[in-house]
Formats: C-alpha cells, structure tokens, sequence
C-alpha cells in the first residue's frame, strides 16, 4: 500500500503539468506570459497611376500594351496635334506681329520721314514770311486808301492763319524727331509678353497631345483605344508603379514596442524561392484599428492592431500587388542577450 501512494503522487504531478501544457491555466484565468512575435502579416502595396492627358482630342495611337515594361519618359500614347499645331503657328504669327511694332516703336522715324516731315515744316515758314509779306503791303496800301478794308483783313487772316501752320509743323517735326513716347513702347512690350505667354500656352499643348510615363513601371491596362474621344484627364492608361513598393502590415498592441521607424526587417512570401527582401518600417499608425479581413494572422479579428508601413529595399517582379507576405522582425534586445 504504502509503494502505491507514491505512484499515485507521481501521476497527478505528471497530469497537473500536461494539463498546465495544454493551456489548462488559460482557460480558469491564469495569465501566462506570451513568447514575443517574430513575424508580422501583411499584403503588398504597389503603387498605381491613372495616366492621362491634360489637352482633350482624339486618340491617335497606343504604343504600348498591357503588361509592358516601361522606362520614365517613354511615349505611351498620343493625341491628334493638328489643331494643337495650327494654335502654335497662330500664337507665332501674333509674336512676330506685335514684335514688329515694338521694334518700330523703338526705332523712331526714319531719316527720309524727317527729312518730309522737316520741309513741311520750312515749306508753312515761307508761306508765313509771304503772308507777313502780303499784310505789309496791304496795310501800306490801305493808309494810303488805295484798297478797302476788307483786303487788310484778308491779308491779316491769311498771315494768322500761316502762323498757325508754321507751329503745327514746328511741333510735328518735334514729335518725330524726339521718337516714340516711353509709355508707347511700354505698352507694345506688355502686349507683346502676352502674346509670348499664349504661345508658351500653346507650345505646353502641343506638347501634352504625347503622353508620357511619368516613372517607371509595368502597364495595368489600357482603358481607351485608338479613335476615342477623351477629355483632359480622362483615363487612358493604368500604370503600376516598380518603386515604390510598400507592404501594409499590423502589429498587435503587446507588439507594438518592438517596431520602430527605421527598423530593418525581412519580407517573404509563399510563392518567394529565395531568402526574402530586406526592408524597413517607414510609417507606424498613430491610431488603432480593427485587424482588416484581408490580413491573416494568428490573432483573433477583434483584436486592436496598428498599421505599419514597411518599405522593400529593391523589390523584385515576384511581389505582386495585394500578395501576403510575412514580416520578420529582428530579436529584441533581451532575446539577443
């Protein structure tokens, strides 16, 4: 009897510690400490750019096809320019014009339009020199009573009249010596910056009838064909970007002092043959959130999480956008020890 108590203690402590194993002590409400995490869960986050055109028109051609690597500058597709080239050629022809003006402004008159403007003016003095000339004799004449009256008068009007003229083409003869008022050519180089401006304008159109990858990329699809009629900023292709690529991952509350920003970390798929890309955590959510139904982690669904940001140092072809994939972390201090 006193052989079989021990057995019977033996067995107990042997079921006590299975039971306290197999997460007994959980299930009545003893707390446990947990191993720290090792990996994080998330889906990859590749970029996307809905390219189109700034200028409306009709499509002349798509020189690319779904799946197409492109490199940043590449022309993807185009527009009919014809209109866009006679709004050039317009703009040029105005510039050209309200150059012309402004040269001419600054030129001044010509010598030879001096030179006519000058004997005008010598011709209208010698007409007064004859009319004082005519009002000298009249007057004689009419002290003398040889003529009437009314011939002075005469005379005297036609010398005032001669005078007149004599200062009217002293004066034109002034302006066109001393050229073109400042605020004359002021306003020709204002109008004619404007119409620089609108040929600029022009040109900018010209040039956004050729759409081009703005970085590079692999093409998603092509929403328009040949022929359509697109509007500025309608769709015409989908672009996936190569970088940046992202991965969205969550990590748990008790978890969350382990990452940081700028931390280095590993990202693996499934589907991955080789040892994974290194990455690191650009971004930690400020606010906490419910664990979204597209990541599959070990955690229950109502669990709080907080959202990482983990960029991909050189990512390859084989991360595919919304693939989930595995994020290790690094030991922490205290396992490392």
């Amino acid at each position: 009897m006193n052989k079989i108590v021990p057995v019977v203690l033996l067995l107990v402590a042997a079921g006590a510690g299975a039971a306290w194993y197999l997460g007994l002590p959980q299930r009545y409400g003893f707390l446990v400490p947990s191993p720290p995490t090792q990996v994080i869960y998330g889906n990859v986050d590749i970029r996307q750019v809905p390219l189109g055109f700034r200028v409306g028109g009709r499509l002349a051609g798509v020189v690319v096809e779904e799946g197409d690597a492109v490199k940043a500058g590449d022309l993807l597709a185009r527009l009919d320019s014809g209109p866009y080239d006679i709004a050039v050629r317009a703009a040029e022809e105005n510039v050209a014009a309200l150059k012309a003006t402004l040269d001419k402004l600054k030129a001044g008159a010509r010598p030879s339009e001096i030179a006519k403007v000058r004997a005008a003016y010598e011709e209208q003095v010698a007409s007064l020199a004859n009319a004082e000339l005519a009002l000298s004799r009249a007057d004689q004449l009419r002290s003398q009573g040889t003529v009437a009256q009314s011939s002075l008068d005469t005379a005297t009007a036609a010398k005032d009249m001669a005078s007149a003229r004599v200062a009217s083409a002293r004066a034109a003869l002034s302006l066109i010596e001393e050229g073109s008022r400042t605020e004359d050519i002021m306003a020709a180089e204002a109008q004619l910056r404007a119409a620089e401006a609108q040929l600029d304008a022009a040109r900018t159109s010209l040039a956004d009838t050729e759409l081009k990858a703005p970085a590079d990329g692999v093409i998603l699809s092509r929403v328009s064909e040949p022929g359509a009629i697109v509007a500025p900023s309608t769709n015409v292709l989908v672009l996936a970007l190569t970088e940046p690529v992202w991965v969205r991952a969550y990590v748990s509350e008790l978890d969350l002092g382990r990452v940081h920003p700028g931390l280095k970390v590993k990202v693996t798929s499934d589907s991955m043959t080789g040892a994974g890309y290194e990455g690191q955590v650009g971004f930690i959510s400020p606010v906490a959130e419910f664990t979204p139904k597209a990541v599959e982690t070990p955690d229950l669904r109502t669990d709080l999480v907080y959202r990482l940001r983990i960029i991909v140092d050189h990512p390859g072809k084989d991360l595919r956008q919304g693939m989930p994939v595995t994020v290790h972390l690094p030991p922490a201090q205290s396992e490392a020890k």
